[in-house]
């Protein structure tokens, strides 16, 4: 087509008759290597695409595990009160000796209850004389005692509960110190 016949037709008509030319233009081997290069660049795509399915699957898998491993949470967060109530009595009831049958009864039931908790992956955390744990306990007050080592536990005044390896609630507890410091 001549300079003059295209200067009568539209912009994109005349684009679109250039590129037809150039791809006239291309040999069969180049047209081989552009389509290998197009056919690597897909390959690349489906497997970044890949990827991000297994990906997303393993993610989907392990929030699903989580789900499962912490749903009692809920419940377990609110029979925690219940055990501290028993705990209390206990606490009480030892104190009076008519209450003796008594004190034995919730005993057994606090025993059954604990180990159905534990069943459950509910842990308690009542442990005295052992290295204070910032992450386990909370400390709200120091002790001056000479017969345990210091930021040694020494009183529980609340025990502090886990769930598998989740802090549902930190041991309320008193730290030692030494003397005059």
């Amino acid at each position: 087509m001549s300079n003059k016949e295209k200067e009568g037709q539209n912009p994109d008509e005349v684009q679109t008759e250039m590129q037809a030319e150039e791809a006239k233009e291309l040999t069969l081997e180049e047209k081989y290597v552009q389509a290998l290069a197009d056919m690597e660049e897909l390959k690349k795509d489906n497997l970044r695409v890949l990827a991000d399915s297994e990906n997303f699957k393993k993610r989907l898998l392990r929030e699903k595990e989580d789900y499962f491993k912490f749903a009692t949470s809920a419940i377990l967060e609110e029979i925690i009160p219940v055990m501290d109530n028993l705990d209390l009595a206990l606490a009480h009831g030892k104190q009076t000796a008519a209450c003796k049958d008594l004190v034995t009864g919730v005993e057994m039931t606090m025993n059954i209850f604990l180990d159905t908790m534990r069943k459950h992956g509910l842990e308690q955390i009542a442990a005295l004389e052992v290295p204070f744990d910032p992450s386990r306990h909370e400390a709200l007050g120091q002790v001056e005692r000479d017969d345990v080592a210091e930021n040694t536990v020494c009183q529980m005044l609340q025990k502090g509960y886990m769930l598998k390896d989740r802090l549902l609630r930190p041991a309320k507890v008193m730290v030692s110190r030494k003397a005059g410091e």
